[in-house]
């Protein structure tokens, strides 16, 4: 896992600059869940960029040499992390290229253009990453992975510090699973200050990327969907994140797209959040009943993100 030191020293070095979310109550939700429980849930849709990802790309930017920033960053994402190292880099005084599928949704692709970095549109997510070395070696950019640094990773743990620090009660947390920097991060610092809590990863159905990881023992090629929830769709999980998961994840599930829909619609109507697919995937598993629950057990979902094209929410509802 990574370290508690590490995670309490990003929470110092991006302080002042990320948001401390907040966790609300939802009673309306938690009744819905079988068996009810008292839910809450983490609002990172309201941070930095729109999502969580501004905590680990700020930790990683800030904690590079000075000649690693001059060189300029490059990073490969379909949407949040992109954004993120764009803000960052913003942040720190420095360049930034990002490699993004031709089809990433608009809102994330004008975030990244609003906060001044260039994009490099690549059609073919399967070779996204292939495309990302070739502009790190013809430019000689610093790379900033997304979801397998444990820098990164640490910064992405504040999240979890802030939930132990916030709901110390926490029985379950659900976390989200794409690249797996979210659920190590996490899953790191849930387990390292609510002992007893348990940390339960939420796939797509559609296509996993962590389970037929753990299967295999190692980092495998994922075909991943086409669906509202594009944050959790990279190519493969992490190296570390994956380490990380066999030590602290204590159940693993997976959801649907329309489960996925139902959830946007709720956080929408009943909890009056706007969320992307993938910041509604954690509630959606435990509104369709996937999570094991004890009946009134305090759970925290995270909202990992609230970076969603309007058109799509209109259709939505």
């Amino acid at each position: 896992m990574i370290p508690l030191d590490a995670i309490r020293a990003a929470a110092e070095r991006i302080r002042g600059a990320v948001h401390r979310t907040p966790i609300f109550s939802s009673l309306q939700l938690g009744e819905r869940v079988r068996p009810p429980v008292r839910l809450s849930l983490k609002c990172e849709n309201f941070q930095k960029s729109g999502s969580f990802k501004a905590r680990g790309a700020l930790n990683k930017i800030l904690s590079l040499g000075a000649g690693e920033r001059a060189r300029g960053l490059v990073t490969v994402s379909a949407g949040n992390h992109a954004a993120a190292v764009a803000w960052a880099a913003r942040v720190a005084g420095c360049s930034a290229v990002v490699v993004m599928p031709t089809a990433a949704p608009r809102s994330k692709i004008e975030a990244v253009q609003g906060y001044g970095a260039e994009i490099v549109f690549h059609p073919d997510r399967a070779t996204l990453f292939d495309r990302l070395r070739e502009v790190e070696r013809e430019r000689g950019l610093t790379f900033i992975h997304p979801f397998d640094d444990p820098v990164v990773l640490a910064g992405a743990g504040t999240v979890g510090l802030e939930i132990a620090e916030d709901a110390p009660d926490a029985d379950v947390v659900v976390v989200p699973v794409g690249g797996g920097g979210l659920i190590g991060g996490v899953a790191s610092a849930i387990k390292q200050t609510l002992r007893a809590a348990r940390v339960v990863a939420v796939e797509l159905e559609a296509g996993p990327g962590l389970a037929p990881a753990l299967v295999a023992g190692k980092p495998v090629p994922v075909k991943r969907p086409d669906t509202l929830a594009d944050g959790m769709t990279p190519p493969f999980v992490g190296a570390l994140p994956l380490e990380i998961a066999r030590e602290a994840i204590d159940e693993i599930v997976n959801v649907s797209e329309e489960e996925i829909l139902e959830a946007m619609r709720m956080l929408l109507t009943r909890a009056k959040l706007y969320v992307e697919g993938s910041g509604a995937a954690a509630t959606a598993a435990l509104l369709a009943g996937r999570v094991t629950v004890a009946p009134n057990a305090r759970v925290v979902a995270l909202v990992s993100g609230g970076n969603v094209d309007l058109e799509k929410i209109a259709a939505l509802v």
